[in-house]
C-alpha cells in the first residue's frame, strides 16, 4: 500500500510508512519526491556507476551522537551518495526527486526515517535551492517566530517548552523559507520536536517522560498531535527572528536588539547545510538574507546557564513578541 506525505512543503510518495509523518488522505497525484527502501533500485545503481569524488567529509564530533558523514558526487552531479559511519546509506538523484535509503542492523526503519526527515530532507531542499535556516519555529499571533542557534544552545528545547504551553510549532531544526518580493513565509516541517533526555527531564519532569525516536538512540520526541503539543501545518508569514548567544550565569535570561548588518553576518552562518552552496548560490542567499533582516526584526536571546530557567525564558519571549508585534502594527 503506497503512502503519501507532505513535509517541508514537499509531497512525498513512499511504498512503506515513514515514522513521524501522518499519511495524507488524498495524496498528491504527482509527488515531488519518491522515497524508496529495500534492494538498490536500477536508477540508483546506474547513478553510482560513474566514478565518484568526495564533496564533504564531516567527522563525528567527540562527545556527541553524530556519526561521521561522507557525501560523494557521482558523475557530473548525476547522483549523490550520503553515508554515515553507523552503516546508514542514502542515494539521491540529480534532481533530488528520488531518494533511496537503507540501514544496517541493529538500526531499524525508525532510524532510517530519522535520517530521512532530518539531514536527507535538508539535502533535498538545498538541491532544490530552497533557503533553509538551522532553527526551530513556532507560530505566535499568526506569525512565525524563529529560534536560530548552534547545536546545544536551546532552540529545540525552547520550541518544546512553548509547545507545552499551547504554542503551535512550525518546524524544528530545519526551517525552509519561501521568499517572494512581497513577503517571506516559513514552511512547516513535521509534527514532532526532537529533544535530548536532559531537555526532556527539564520540560517533562523525567528523562523517560517522552517516547524514544528509535530503540537504538537516546533522543526522544514531543508529539505535536494536539494532545501535548500542537502542529502549525500551514505556511506562516515570518515575523521575528531570535539568535541564541552564549548562555550566561548573570543578568539572564535577557533579550537584546541587534543591528541589521550584525544580524546578517550571524544569520549567514545559521543557514542549513551552507557548505553545499557554490559561489553563485551563496551570493544569492546573502542577498535574500539581507532582504529579510532589512524587514524582519532580529533580536538576540541570552539564556541562563541553568536549564531550569527555561520557564523564565519563555515568559520573556512571549512578552517580547507581544511588544515587538505591537510596535510593528502601530
Amino acid at each position: 500500500m503506497p503512502f503519501s506525505y507532505q513535509v517541508y512543503g514537499i509531497g512525498i510518495h513512499s511504498e512503506t510508512s515513514i515514522s513521524g509523518l501522518e499519511p495524507l488522505p488524498n495524496g498528491p497525484s504527482e509527488p515531488d519526491v519518491q522515497f524508496e527502501t529495500g534492494p538498490l533500485p536500477e536508477w540508483a545503481e546506474a547513478g553510482l556507476r560513474p566514478s565518484g569524488h568526495v564533496l564533504v567529509h564531516r567527522p563525528g564530533e567527540p562527545g556527541t551522537a553524530d556519526p561521521t558523514f561522507v557525501l560523494i558526487e557521482h558523475g557530473n552531479g548525476e547522483c549523490f551518495e550520503l553515508s554515515y559511519a553507523d552503516g546508514t546509506l542514502f542515494v539521491v538523484n540529480e534532481n533530488a526527486d528520488r531518494v533511496w535509503g537503507t540501514v544496517r542492523p541493529p538500526l531499524t526503519d525508525d532510524d532510517l526515517a530519522t535520517y530521512f526527515l532530518g539531514p536527507i530532507m535538508g539535502f533535498v531542499l538545498r538541491r532544490r535551492h530552497v533557503t533553509c535556516l538551522h532553527a526551530s519555529g513556532v507560530e505566535l499571533r499568526g506569525q512565525a517566530v524563529l529560534f536560530c542557534g548552534d547545536a546545544g544552545y536551546g532552540k529545540s528545547t525552547t520550541a518544546g517548552a512553548l509547545a507545552l504551553r499551547g504554542v503551535p510549532v512550525l518546524a524544528e531544526d530545519i526551517i525552509p523559507l519561501e521568499l517572494t518580493k512581497e513577503e517571506f513565509k516559513v514552511i512547516p516541517g513535521y509534527p514532532r520536536v526532537c529533544l535530548w533526555p536532559e531537555a526532556v527531564e527539564t520540560l517533562a519532569g523525567g528523562a523517560e517522560a517522552l517516547p524514544k525516536l528509535t530503540p537504538a538512540w537516546e533522543k526522544r520526541f514531543l508529539p505535536l498531535d494536539g494532545v501535548r503539543g500542537k502542529f502549525a501545518a500551514d505556511p506562516c508569514p515570518l515575523g521575528l527572528i531570535y539568535l541564541f548567544g552564549e548562555r550566561s550565569a548573570s543578568d539572564a535570561p535577557r533579550i537584546e536588539e541587534i543591528p541589521p548588518r550584525e544580524a546578517l553576518l550571524e544569520l549567514v552562518q545559521k543557514t542549513y547545510m551552507n557548505w553545499l552552496l557554490d559561489r553563485g548560490r551563496r551570493a544569492k542567499e546573502f542577498d535574500e538574507l539581507w532582504r529579510i533582516v532589512s524587514k524582519v526584526p532580529v533580536r538576540r536571546i541570552v539564556a541562563h546557564e541553568d536549564a531550569a530557567q527555561i520557564g523564565a525564558l519563555c515568559d520573556l519571549i512571549l512578552a517580547d513578541v507581544a511588544k515587538v508585534f505591537r510596535a510593528i502594527n502601530v
